[in-house]
């Protein structure tokens, strides 16, 4: 990997997306940043217009996907690392989702980051290696009320990637899973869609937001040093929880399973399997 890298970034008009694409770039790297409307990306070209090529493109289209990502892998003649990072949030109650929120998150928060790892895998390949990034979450782990089916998208792409991981690292292809904490992104505004309220759900509904709480998010550029470093280790982390706050809820919520687990042991080992 020569010392100027060629990045492949998803989700790269705002928030996290656009933090590592800004980092990327400030340290003398490529960057192919993709977005749905790359509007916002037009000032960031023009500061940068030998080392940034903004690419509209849809995740949730594997067709769109695939042609994206060869004209990705074309400006710059490879790419070195991609971070797979688009996503949205459904806000809502399980039962209050309808199918075609269900079907529409899913297919950004899961299968558009297939379709993207699908694309690139070949072309890392190619040039003998790179670097993965599979943006998923603290939460990940398990589910919580109103945000369910966001941490079940990222659950799901949890799994594709240990998989994967498996599965080309001996192409020289270094996959993380970067369990990204809390940052002001714009996911809860910008990139909400929410549930029609079911008047049952009210009192669990104000629980929760009581417990988000007012609590300020840091900004996303101070996940950027994270990431950066991440991407210039030699052995990198399966995976790795960015964020210290989040790092020590991650311990907490994982301590509470193995607890849980084993003060239910007893009926566990009724069965032999």
């Amino acid at each position: 990997m020569s010392d100027c890298r060629v990045w492949l970034i998803t989700g790269a008009s705002r928030g996290l997306g656009r933090a590592f694409a800004e980092a990327a770039l400030a340290g003398g790297d490529r960057v192919v940043a993709v977005a749905r409307s790359v509007g916002p990306l037009e000032e960031l070209a023009g500061k940068y217009p030998d080392h940034l090529v903004p690419l509209p493109l849809d995740v949730a289209d594997r067709q769109g996907v695939f042609a994206g990502v060869e004209r990705a892998a074309a400006a710059f003649g490879r790419l070195d690392v991609v971070v797979n990072n688009a996503g949205g949030m459904l806000y809502g109650m399980v039962e209050e989702a309808t199918e075609e929120q269900i079907r529409a998150h899913m297919d950004v928060n899961f299968f558009g980051a297939v379709w993207v790892a699908q694309a690139v895998v070949p072309h890392l390949r190619a040039h003998g290696g790179g670097r993965l990034l599979q943006v998923t979450s603290m939460g990940s782990g398990g589910g919580m009320a109103t945000v369910g089916f966001y941490c079940a998208g990222k659950a799901a792409l949890d799994s594709v990637s240990e998989a994967l991981a498996m599965e080309v690292e001996g192409f020289g292809i270094k996959v993380t899973i970067v369990q990204m904490g809390g940052y002001d992104t714009g996911l809860f505004t910008a990139g909400t869609t929410n549930t029609e309220p079911l008047a049952q759900y009210q009192p669990l509904r104000t629980e929760m937001e009581a417990m988000w709480g007012d609590a300020v998010a840091p900004e996303p550029e101070t996940a950027a040093p994270a990431i950066m470093e991440l991407a210039r280790l030699p052995d990198p982390p399966r995976r790795l929880i960015v964020g210290s706050q989040s790092f020590d809820h991650v311990l907490e919520m994982d301590q509470a399973q193995a607890d849980l687990y084993r003060s239910w042991e007893h009926l566990s080992r009724i069965a032999p399997g």
